[in-house]
Parts: C-alpha cells; sequence; structure tokens
C-alpha cells in the first residue's frame, strides 16, 4: 500500500488538534523566569519562560494583557495560566497565556512596588517637595466618600479639637475603577478654585484590593501637583499606599488625619491661659520696679526741696564758672609768657638786629646779599642797609 503523503500545513493541524484534545496542555499553569520580554504596538505580550532545563515561548494577548496589575519585566519569575498549542503557520508549539501572577507574592504587591520605584525615581517622594501645613487652617477640604464611617469620624474629632475651621466634603468614590479618576479630579478642582488651606484626602480600612484607590498613578501625580498641603489619611496603620509617600504628611488612620490637621482647642487655651499668668506677673514686676523707682525720685533732694536743690546746683555752677575763669586766665597767661619768649629768640636772630651794632649788609642790583668780591664789578651799583635806612654806592675799584 501506497504511503500517504501530507502537506506541512496538515501536520501542523494535525500536531495542534492532538494537543487541543489534550487535558493536561489545555489547562496549564507554568512557573518559570520571564526572558526576551516584548511589548509590540498592538497590545500582545510576547516573552520565553524559562528555568534551568529548558525554555517555553508564550504569548499573552491584549485583552487578557490588559487585566494585568503589574508591568512584566525580564527576569521577573512568575505562574503563567493557559493552554500548549501549536501556531500552524510557523509549526512551533507555545503557551497561550490568559492570565499572569508574581511567583511567591500577589499581583498588587507586585504592581505597588513597581509604582513605587518609578514614582521615587521621578522625585514625587522628594522631602524637599513637601509643603508644611497650615497651624491654623481657616478651611479644610475633605476628599473621601461621603458615605463611609472615616467622614463622619473626621468630622466629629475637627469639630471637637478646633471648631473655628470650616469643612468642606468633597464626595468622591474611594473603592473601583472609577475612583482613582475621581480623587485626582476632587484634588485638582480643590487646587483650581483654591478651596481650601489643607486637604485631607483618605478612606478607612480594608484590604489591599480596597485601598487600590490610593495606589493608582494618577492619584499620585494630583497630590504631587496641588499646591493645597495634603494629608493622606488611607486605612488603618499598617497600610502604607502610594498616596502616603506623595503626600506633603501621612496619617496613621483618618481619624489621625483629622487631629493632626487642627490644634487641640483645649490645649490652646491652657497655652493662652500660661501665656496670660505669665504676662500677668510679668506685668506685677514691672509695676513692683516702677513703684520702687518712684519711691527712689520722690525721696531725692530736688524733690524734697526744690528751692534747696536749686540752690545748691547754683553753687555748684558758680564754682564750676570760678574754676573755668581762673583756668582761661592762667592759660592766657602761659600763652603769653612763651610769646614773649619766642619773640625775644626771634628778635635775637633778626639780621636787623646786627646792623645796630655798625654792620652794614651789601646787596647786588639783583639783591642778592654779598658774600665776596667776585659777586660785582667796577663799576656795579650796589645796596649797603644799615639799621635806619640804606644807601646805593658804586664799586670804583676791588680790593683785598
Amino acid at each position: 500500500m501506497a504511503q500517504q503523503v501530507l502537506s506541512v500545513t496538515q501536520i501542523n493541524e494535525y500536531i495542534r488538534a492532538q494537543m487541543d484534545a489534550d487535558p493536561l496542555l489545555g489547562n496549564l499553569a507554568v512557573r518559570g523566569e520571564i526572558s526576551n520580554y516584548k511589548m509590540y504596538p498592538s497590545g500582545h505580550h510576547y516573552f520565553t519562560l524559562k528555568d534551568e532545563g529548558g525554555a517555553l515561548r508564550a504569548v499573552l494577548f491584549k485583552g487578557n494583557a490588559m487585566k494585568l496589575r503589574f508591568r512584566p519585566e525580564n527576569g521577573m519569575k512568575v505562574i503563567a495560566l493557559g493552554k500548549i498549542s501549536v501556531f500552524p503557520r510557523d509549526g512551533a508549539y507555545q503557551l497561550y497565556c490568559t492570565a499572569l501572577t508574581v511567583d511567591g507574592v500577589g499581583d498588587l504587591h507586585a504592581a505597588f512596588e513597581q509604582l513605587k520605584a518609578k514614582l521615587a525615581a521621578q522625585g514625587l517622594f522628594d522631602p524637599a517637595h513637601k509643603k508644611p501645613l497650615p497651624k491654623y487652617p481657616r478651611t479644610i477640604g475633605i476628599v473621601t466618600s461621603s458615605a463611609g464611617a472615616a467622614v463622619h469620624d473626621m468630622l466629629r474629632i475637627l469639630r471637637k479639637r478646633y471648631p473655628l475651621t470650616k469643612v468642606l466634603l468633597l464626595p468622591v468614590r474611594v473603592q473601583g475603577a472609577e475612583a482613582p479618576p475621581e480623587i485626582a479630579a476632587a484634588i485638582r478642582y480643590a487646587n483650581h478654585f483654591r478651596l481650601a488651606d489643607l486637604l485631607i484626602v483618605g478612606r478607612g480600612g480594608g484590604s489591599m484590593e480596597d485601598l487600590w484607590a490610593f495606589n493608582d498613578e494618577r492619584v499620585a501625580y494630583a497630590i504631587y501637583e496641588s499646591q493645597i498641603p495634603i494629608i493622606s489619611a488611607v486605612g488603618h496603620e499598617p497600610d502604607v499606599t502610594i498616596s502616603d509617600y506623595v503626600a506633603d504628611l501621612r496619617a496613621a488612620t483618618p481619624s489621625n488625619g483629622a487631629e493632626l490637621a487642627v490644634p487641640d482647642q483645649d490645649a490652646l487655651r491652657q497655652t493662652l491661659d500660661a501665656m496670660s499668668a505669665s504676662m500677668a506677673t510679668s506685668l506685677a514686676r514691672q509695676l513692683k520696679a516702677t513703684k520702687q523707682h518712684l519711691s527712689v525720685l520722690s525721696a531725692s533732694p530736688a524733690l524734697q526741696s526744690p528751692v534747696g536743690y536749686l540752690q545748691q546746683k547754683r553753687k555748684s555752677v558758680e564754682l564750676l564758672s570760678s574754676r573755668l575763669m581762673s583756668a582761661q586766665i592762667q592759660g592766657v597767661e602761659r600763652k603769653k609768657r612763651r610769646y614773649v619768649e619766642l619773640t625775644a629768640k626771634l628778635d635775637a636772630m633778626s639780621p636787623l638786629k646786627v646792623l645796630t651794632r655798625g654792620y652794614a649788609m651789601a646787596q647786588t642790583e639783583s639783591g642778592e646779599v654779598l658774600k665776596s668780591v667776585k659777586q660785582v664789578n667796577p663799576g656795579d651799583t650796589i645796596t649797603v642797609n644799615l639799621s635806619d635806612g640804606r644807601l646805593e654806592a658804586c664799586v670804583t675799584k676791588e680790593g683785598k
């Protein structure tokens, strides 16, 4: 009998039918490490699952990929759910994934860590960006569900601690797919119209799934961009969300958020009482010191006997005036004596003084003092200065 000849397509279709009929291959959970991960513009994800002994090609189509809560990465250990089948065009079998979970941790935890690392790298958690809270807020906006117990706890605490502040509720959904855009929109709305001095954003406790809206990237950016300081008050104390990292202050619970938002009126009253008592003590101390000073002044001679005080001051002025006059006279006398001494010395050094003793001083026509016969020639006119006048003479001859 002649051997049956099959086409490549027939063989591939046959193998695929055999695989699709196998119940084990039709519903698999495969553990492996992701490698060669690629996401195409079509939205399909292609990757390889590998372990120490082998590798398996896999594909996650767009419809199933949209359900992922985390972003697959090379080196990530996962558990892939799906079936093994053959792609007839290539004749290669691969795993058609319907779901993908992180091995060892939940999808939500993996997504949380990925978003946390991303936002931290972008600087959304930088302490330098955090704004100080107003000490005495006039208006507080609360972004939360109007139906939850958390809002009633916050309103009760705010009224009790600081009734002077006005509270504005911005109701939003805090759970489900619609929650993140509503929370982000409420924060931006409050900023656009500057509705409050401070915002409290949060909700009561729940599972990680329940609190997931506060781990949403859109909410994180809205908090980061807010010009109004924000307190994140989500869940119970052990619960930590992305909003807690981005906000200006993290509260352990919504009730704690209300406590952190406003001062305690009882504590303020105690502080005011203490300040009032301190001011009263200080005022009493000043009054006592002023009274003592007034007593000293009232006992002074000027107030006890004004006339006697003035007479005493008059005598002091007369004494000072006498001393001043005496000092001035003595100073003038010293100056006179000094003047006479200097005049005598100057007179003794004067050339005119020498002339009174019979000496004369001769000068050339140009006014130079004659010191040598070589300065003139016969026929030159000279001036002879005497004690009582001067003579003009003519040089007739030079002698020695």
